[in-house]
């Protein structure tokens, strides 16, 4: 016995996904990075210091170049 056109969750789902590719490319998630933030004695704002890794938070506190130091996880560009 033929099965004539498709119907059912199967059509349902190919003409879902092609709705998805007609509205282009889907969007990549950010890639998350941890970020150092703190304030220095020349900018007492807080600001961003650098990445982790880049940067060692407990050096810069320990050697008074920065102090409020935080990290955070933010996207990085």
């Amino acid at each position: 016995m033929g099965k004539g056109s498709a119907e059912g969750p199967a059509a349902e789902e190919a003409e879902r996904r092609l709705e998805e590719l007609a509205d282009g490319p889907p969007k990549l998630a950010a890639v998350e990075r941890a970020a150092v933030y703190g304030s220095t004695p020349d900018e007492p704002e807080r600001h961003f210091l650098g990445w982790l890794g880049d940067v060692d938070p407990d050096q810069l506190f320990e050697t008074g170049a920065a102090y409020g130091i935080t990290v955070v996880r933010q996207a990085a560009d």
